[in-house]
């Protein structure tokens, strides 16, 4: 069997290279690589057996070097993503699923001190309410990203996280399913993120972000409560700046003032109307290609990019919810 394996992954290795994939992979090199790893592992706790059965038929994939190329922030503008992300079909099924979840986010959002409309969004706009949670084995996400050397230390860390979630029992490796990147169930939590957030809500002793949509909520909550989440506070808002305010420069340096500070600079509300009077402390964001769109960024803004260190991600989110709340 072990002999059927390996032929198969240096067939599949062979006939990357051959097609011209941009990732080259050398199977012994690779089968060195994996056998490090193992080491690594059982003496981390993590049973042989269960190591075996999870890197069965693992082989570097070429589809997840080319999407880790090719993120949306690197080819898209601002308004492109987010009429693809935040789309009006989108948040009509946003304004329904919190709605017919209302009661439960009710209880964790009192339990965690997170709105509802944030869980939602977010929930949303990783896997449009549980419906997309990806197709590639998390396993073999990680250890291609792993293998490849950009980002080697951190999803190899990321890989022995999600050894450690199959040891503890709360999926099977055939069923830990994710994206390109490892980030699994309806939450899209990273193996990191789900040792340290995910929630058993329901008591079964599993904490099930794939299938238990109790506990992607609490999971969800459970991450930005822990953060530093506040529930007086929304995210932030689109703003109008004015000629010869150099909005870019205080972006990069991420400047902090006051609403009356920045009212007293001449920026409005988007529409024109002037900011609300709350004095709250804020930051103005202007996005990579978006061209010359602002925002004011509070504190939550800043929990958003904990989750996903993306000013298109974070945007995404607010405007979900804003979506959600006030239409």
């Amino acid at each position: 069997m072990r002999f059927l394996v390996l032929f198969s992954l240096r067939l599949w290795l062979a006939v990357s290279v051959l097609v011209g994939l941009s990732f080259h992979v050398k199977a012994e090199e690779f089968d060195s690589w994996r056998s490090n790893l193992r080491t690594e592992a059982v003496a981390k706790g993590i049973s042989a057996s269960l190591f075996d059965e999870a890197f069965q038929n693992v082989a570097p994939i070429a589809r997840i070097i080319e999407l880790d190329r090719n993120q949306p922030e690197f080819t898209l503008t601002l308004s492109t993503y987010l009429q693809k992300v935040v789309s009006g079909t989108r948040a009509k099924k946003a304004r329904i699923r919190i709605e017919e979840h209302k009661d439960i986010l009710a209880e964790v959002s009192a339990k965690y001190g997170v709105q509802p409309r944030f869980i939602v969004a977010l929930w949303g706009i990783e896997t449009n309410f549980g419906q997309h949670t990806g197709g590639f084995s998390v396993v073999a996400a990680l250890a291609t990203l792993a293998y490849d050397g950009r980002r080697s230390a951190y999803f190899r860390k990321e890989l022995l996280n999600a050894l450690t979630i199959l040891q503890e029992g709360h999926i099977k490796p055939a069923d830990m399913k994710g994206s390109w990147a490892g980030a699994m169930g309806q939450s899209q939590f990273m193996p990191s993120s789900f040792l340290s957030y995910a929630t058993d809500w329901d008591g079964d002793g599993r904490r099930d972000i794939w299938t238990t949509q109790n506990d992607v909520f609490a999971s969800i909550a459970n991450y930005l409560s822990s953060v530093g989440w506040r529930d007086d506070l929304t995210w932030g808002r689109e703003v109008k700046v004015p000629a010869g305010l150099d909005a870019a420069s205080l972006s990069k340096a991420k400047t902090k003032k006051t609403m009356d500070e920045w009212r007293a600079l001449g920026i409005t509300s988007a529409d024109g109307s002037p900011l609300p009077k709350r004095n709250l402390t804020s930051r103005l964001v202007v996005p990579a290609k978006s061209d010359g769109r602002a925002f004011l960024a509070y504190r939550n803004y800043d929990n958003i990019l904990k989750w996903n260190r993306s000013n298109y991600f974070a945007i995404a989110v607010g405007t979900l919810a804003d979506d959600i709340a006030y239409r």
